[in-house]
């Protein structure tokens, strides 16, 4: 039985919060894990919309603080998913930051988030494939691979030799 294909933009989440006093520290700044928490949910529906599964958060790629996200700032959180492996699915998400009485925005933050669909014992569970349809979700798709590789071998799970998509990275050419 031939697997199941889904549209990229069909897992598209939009997500918005207003910075109020307890999501912030002494510095009346978005606290950096009251973030992290909304990425979670934004990235983890996004994944329930691909896959129609119960999902779990596997991984976490790099998150950094750049420009503060100060107290009364609208949030604006977009996810995605990028690509679909087999149980698993990696979520892009990008935050924006605006001071509506300035009218100001900045990008925030963006990350990568992978997330495997779960049964209701828990066990991980095919998802569909992912299907991009524009530049942008190609870009995202083909590089995909790449930054998963880079988690399994950076989390133990690979050998770099086996990461056929990083060999460049880790192998030197016999030849130089």
């Amino acid at each position: 039985m031939p697997k199941k294909k889904k549209a990229v933009k069909d897992s598209k989440v939009t997500m918005t919060e207003l910075v109020l006093p307890n999501d912030t520290n002494t510095l009346n700044n978005l606290m950096g894990g009251r973030l992290m928490h909304w990425m979670d949910i934004v990235s983890a529906i996004s994944a329930q919309k691909h896959s129609n599964r119960i999902v779990v958060t596997a991984s976490v790629d790099n998150v950094s603080f750049g420009k503060p996200i100060q107290l009364g700032n609208v949030v604006t959180l977009t996810a995605q998913v990028t690509r679909a492996f087999n149980s698993s699915m990696e979520v892009h998400i990008q935050v924006v930051a605006e001071d509506i009485p300035s009218g100001t925005k900045f990008e925030s933050n963006s990350a990568f988030f992978t997330f495997v669909a779960v049964d209701q014992s828990g066990r991980p569970i095919d998802v569909p494939e992912s299907v991009p349809n524009n530049e942008e979700e190609k870009e995202l798709f083909d590089g995909a691979l790449r930054r998963r590789q880079l988690r399994l071998v950076l989390a133990g799970r690979m050998k770099p030799e086996e990461a056929e998509e990083l060999k460049s990275i880790f192998i030197l050419d016999k030849k130089q």
